[in-house]
């Protein structure tokens, strides 16, 4: 993606200009423990490592607390891993720049407990109110920083709610406040069949809520859900708006056009 918000000189830039030593050390992380995944164990799927570290509702809820913590810090492929961290870079490192090392991880860190706790509770839910998703079976590990990325992703959509990106596919540029509901839209569309929404979610509202509970944490533009109201009601108004002041620019520029002339 490209960011705005990144230009030195005027122009579109790619990606941060600077990444904060938190983000750098977030990274390593994940790269190691994805190479230990595969040189030690031969993979995530290796017996015992996936039900100990990967996040399994059943296990979960059978006395493995840590899982909603260990499950962010594995992937189950290479282009998984290079693409969560990839995102990771673009949106965390401005965010580490904005609050800091210790507040950056914080948030990071509970919004990827916060999305685990929650892939761990909603197959009980859904049961005991007698709904059956495949998806959401207590039997299926989910591995990935998805989480705690859509986390990140929506803190920057509200710091920076007015910064153009432009996504890589599709070329499409749009305000970063709408960040969050193009992704799950793409996602819903194009996405494959063994993402974790309910992961992704989470994620998202962890950071709500989290933000929501600091005051803001440092965000710009973090509404309530009143004045999400407020501001639609508002666009609509505008959006109005324009239309009206479109009709009648057309109709003055239809009264401008010479009328045909009538000869005898």
């Amino acid at each position: 993606m490209y960011g705005r918000g990144y230009q030195t000189s005027g122009g579109m830039g790619f990606g941060p200009a600077v990444t904060p030593p938190v983000v750098k050390q977030l990274l390593i992380a994940n790269v190691g423990v994805f190479a230990a995944q595969v040189l030690i164990t031969g993979g995530w799927r290796a017996p015992g490592f996936e039900s100990l570290f990967a996040l399994t509702p059943i296990d979960f809820w059978s006395g493995r607390l840590w899982q909603p913590f260990t499950y962010m810090f594995l992937h189950g492929s290479l282009v998984h891993l290079a693409m969560n961290m990839f995102v990771f870079w673009m949106f965390g490192s401005p965010l580490a720049l904005v609050w800091g090392p210790k507040r950056f991880l914080r948030f990071y860190l509970f919004c990827g407990v916060f999305a685990g706790f929650m892939i761990a509770t909603l197959p009980y839910v859904t049961g005991f109110l007698g709904l059956d998703f495949t998806s959401l079976s207590p039997l299926i590990p989910t591995v990935g920083a998805s989480g705690a990325i859509y986390g990140l992703i929506l803190a920057y959509s509200l710091t920076w709610p007015n910064r153009t990106v432009m996504l890589i596919f599709p070329p499409v540029a749009f305000r970063a406040i709408w960040l969050i509901p193009v992704l799950f839209l793409l996602e819903a569309m194009f996405g494959p069949a063994n993402v974790s929404h309910v992961g992704h979610l989470g994620g998202a509202a962890g950071a709500w809520l989290y933000l929501r509970r600091q005051g803001g944490g440092g965000t710009l533009g973090l509404p309530s859900l009143k004045q999400l109201r407020y501001r639609w009601r508002r666009y609509r108004m505008r959006s109005q708006l324009r239309a009206v002041r479109r009709e009648d620019e057309l109709f003055r520029e239809r009264s401008r056009e010479p009328r045909d002339r009538t000869l005898h």
